[in-house]
């Protein structure tokens, strides 16, 4: 009888790894440390993967991600003028986000979370080697897939002149930002993203909501996302409306670190600080 109860006591960090997935709810703590498991053994096979296998899903992403891109520029170039024709527009931002990660293609900041957390509980320099190995193939994949899908629109008669138009118009807005907003703002779409992967993991159901919930956020607060904005930036240049040196200093930079202090630093570090202390309470 002892022994049955011992069974169900919440599970320790180890023991939680041997338990199904189906009867992590009953076994751990609190429901964030059922996500956070959830997510520790996603990030472990993410870290696992070949970097060629996460370089092609990668690339796949970034030109998947161009939708963004391809529908907000529709929309605003067949909206009449009205108020609250933004509000209609963005909707067009979270079409890229909804079919990468519904194809389960490779996305940068979904991986500063997932691979995230595995190297939290088991810090060692291998470990980090490993993530900083899957950051580099998934963010190189994502950023050339995304520079590949801006050439196409540039240099072949694929839209109107007014898509065309409103392309040039999102991708110079985006541009008018200073470096230190570029930073900020990817904070706060890093730590969305972020709240997203973990939201997803708890409500695997409602998905595709939840990821239009958070990109929508994202568009509408005129946040940076590193992926969108690469692909945005590069149309710029492929347009000769920027330069590398802007590109890479005022952009890329800035908005990387901004996403990965978002959704690393602030949020998969509070989590897992939230679910230890879940851990040592037991």
């Amino acid at each position: 009888m002892g022994s049955e109860i011992d069974d169900r006591k919440p599970a320790d960090p180890e023991t939680a790894k041997a338990i199904p997935e189906e009867e992590l709810d009953d076994r751990m703590p609190s429901k964030a440390a059922t996500v956070h498991e959830l997510l520790r053994r996603e990030g472990e096979r993410e870290l696992s993967r070949e970097a060629a296998a996460l370089f092609w899903s990668a690339l796949a992403g970034g030109i998947t991600m161009s939708l963004s891109l391809v529908a907000r520029g529709i929309f605003q170039a067949n909206l009449p003028e009205i108020e609250l024709g933004f509000l209609i527009e963005a909707v067009g931002y979270t079409f890229g986000f909804m079919f990468v990660i519904a194809a389960g293609q490779q996305l940068f900041t979904e991986n500063t979370v997932t691979p995230v957390i595995p190297v939290l509980r088991h810090p060692s320099l291998g470990n980090l080697g490993r993530l900083l190995r899957l950051w580099g193939s998934v963010l190189g994949g994502n950023i050339l897939g995304g520079m590949i899908a801006a050439a196409v629109f540039v240099w072949m008669p694929l839209f109107s002149a007014e898509t065309t138009e409103a392309f040039l118009s999102i991708s110079l807005h985006l541009m008018e930002k200073t470096p230190t907003q570029m930073f900020t703002g990817g904070i706060v779409s890093g730590w969305m993203i972020g709240t997203m992967v973990w939201a997803i993991r708890g409500l695997e159901a409602s998905k595709l909501v939840l990821v239009f919930l958070a990109t929508y956020l994202v568009a509408i607060g005129d946040f940076p996302h590193v992926i969108v904005g690469a692909i945005e930036v590069a149309y710029l240049l492929f347009m000769g409306e920027t330069s590398v040196t802007a590109a890479i200093g005022d952009f890329l930079i800035p908005v990387t670190l901004g996403n990965i202090l978002g959704g690393t630093a602030i949020f998969a570090l509070v989590t897992h600080l939230e679910v230890r202390a879940d851990e040592e309470g037991n």
